[in-house]
């Protein structure tokens, strides 16, 4: 017959039952892989032992069980007392939870979030800690590589916004500088034989000059610059500059270089490395006041995948220079090869460097980057795209065309007045007649006005009809009309004719008349 169980058989039922579920539980942490669970007693000492616990730390029972807990801890924290402080703080609150490093058996470290759960008798006391340590290296690391890819990010938006602003200024620069030597140039024709006027002349002129090479620098870090792109081996290259270095950096600091055999050639302009060169040594020596020594080494590279600070994947040279100096902090290197920054104090430098170098490096398709690990100086890598083209570039000792003295009728084109002004009086001095237009489509007008125009000189920015589209809208007219645009930029718009010839802004009388020469025959 059935009866209800009575509370003496529920008892035995639970009580029965009650070992199993303690077993169970028991088997379910012991099998916890991904956890290191284990008890402490009282004084901190390991009183069981989980396989996530051996996994993780590379203990087994055997050897752990009794051991202090603080064996797990660096020495740095042990040192600092760390182990003694998280038991206090779980003992007073109950609960101690912490990330940190923490060391294996083996040796190594590995990034833990540790909980530390206080267990207390009935009365109170403290029976010992529950501990759970979690191995969440890999989280770190990923987390760590985010935001150093959002670093490396911003660091590019920053120095791109930078450059736009940056090549700007240096156009406008450049037109007035043109205005400006080119009318220094016409008067000192004209100036009565005054030593004195003339010194002052020269002084103008040598002060223009220096704004010259100033905005080159500026459109070097706005990537606009014009480069003579060309097979570079660097050995060669380093090996022919020692000289200059060593006599540019003095006798306390030494110069080694370290090259492997058959260093493939690199893609950029020979004359623009030297010069990047030259910079990175005179920087690495101000850093050594004390003296020291300088490493230029080049390894061969390849980049497998696009990198968070922008390398686009393929096979690279990188050209480092290396210090023993005082290096940079944080700070400094994220503003480093921003213009006009420096930390040589006023009147030691211009901070325009570092800046060129950057624009250098990413116009030849590469990167520079700077590292300065604490204590150890700091190292500039230039990272160079190689090439398997061999050409020879042009030699540039060679001498330019002999200017032929044929009256020509050119339309001159330039919206910046001042700039209009000069081209014109330079090459009415030239001999030639002048046809002013101030705008594309006035220059389209002169044109249908003026038949016997044979050349055109044009700016290429120019607001409503850019230079480029000038002269496409002139070659439907006459397809074999010479034409030169004078640019500040290295990098004419996509689809422009590549074979229209360039004056580079700021220009003398004879760099135009060289130009207006080789135009004519080609």
């Amino acid at each position: 017959m059935a009866h209800d169980d009575t509370p003496s058989d529920i008892t035995r039922v639970d009580a029965r039952a009650l070992p199993s579920s303690e077993e169970q539980f028991r088997l379910l942490v012991q099998g916890v892989t991904d956890y290191a669970i284990y008890m402490l007693d009282a004084g901190g000492h390991v009183a069981s032992w989980n396989a996530g616990a051996e996994r993780i730390k590379g203990y087994n029972p055997e050897e752990i069980i009794g051991s202090h807990f603080s064996r797990f801890h660096t020495e740095e924290d042990v040192h600092a007392g760390m182990p003694a402080v998280s038991l206090r703080i779980a003992a007073a609150e109950g609960r101690y939870e912490k990330e940190g490093w923490r060391v294996r058996k083996s040796g190594d470290r590995f990034w833990a979030h540790v909980i530390i759960d206080a267990i207390r008798n009935p009365d109170g006391s403290i029976l010992g800690f529950a501990k759970i340590t979690r191995d969440i290296t890999e989280r770190r690391e990923a987390q760590r590589a985010l935001e150093q890819a959002q670093q490396a990010l911003f660091q590019s938006q920053k120095l791109e916004s930078i450059g736009q602003l940056t090549g700007g200024i240096a156009h406008d620069f450049n037109n007035l500088l043109t205005a400006i030597l080119g009318s220094l140039e016409l008067l000192r024709k004209r100036m009565p034989d005054d030593p004195k006027a003339v010194a002052l002349l020269d002084n103008a002129v040598q002060g223009a000059r220096r704004g010259a090479t100033l905005t080159q620098r500026m459109l070097a870090f706005a990537r606009r610059q014009e480069l003579k792109t060309e097979a570079v081996d660097l050995r060669v290259l380093v090996e022919n500059m020692m000289g200059l270095l060593e006599r540019s950096i003095g006798p306390s600091i030494s110069i080694r270089t370290q090259f492997p055999p058959n260093l493939p050639l690199v893609k950029s302009d020979a004359s623009q490395l030297d010069s990047a060169l030259l910079n990175l040594a005179v920087n690495a020596r101000d850093a050594m006041p004390q003296g020291g020594i300088i490493m230029i080494k080049a390894q061969a590279e390849i980049v497998e995948q696009a990198t968070a600070t922008g390398m686009a994947p393929g096979h690279y040279v990188r050209l480092a220079v290396t210090d023993t100096g005082t290096g940079m902090d944080a700070a400094t290197l994220d503003r480093a090869m921003e213009p006009f920054f420096t930390t040589k104090g006023v009147g030691k430098g211009t901070g325009l460097g570092l800046s060129m170098i950057h624009g250098l490096a990413e116009q030849s398709g590469g990167k520079l980057i700077l590292l300065s690990p604490p204590g150890e100086g700091l190292t500039a890598e230039l990272w160079l795209p190689v090439t398997e083209d061999l050409a020879t570039p042009a030699d540039p000792q060679a001498d330019p065309p002999e200017a032929k003295a044929k009256r020509l009728t050119i339309l001159a084109v330039d919206d910046d007045d001042l700039v209009l002004m000069n081209t014109v009086a330079m090459l009415e001095d030239l001999g030639h007649e002048v046809v002013e237009a101030g705008s594309g489509a006035a220059a389209l007008q002169a044109m249908s006005r003026h038949p016997d125009i044979n050349m055109v000189i044009s700016d290429q920015a120019m607001p409503g009809m850019a230079g480029v589209e000038l002269a496409a809208a002139v070659r439907k007219q006459r397809p074999d009309m010479p034409i030169i645009l004078a640019t500040g930029f290295a990098e004419l718009p996509p689809g422009a004719d590549a074979s229209l010839h360039r004056l580079a802004k700021p220009f003398n009388q004879a760099q135009l008349a060289q130009a207006v020469e080789a135009v004519q025959h080609t």
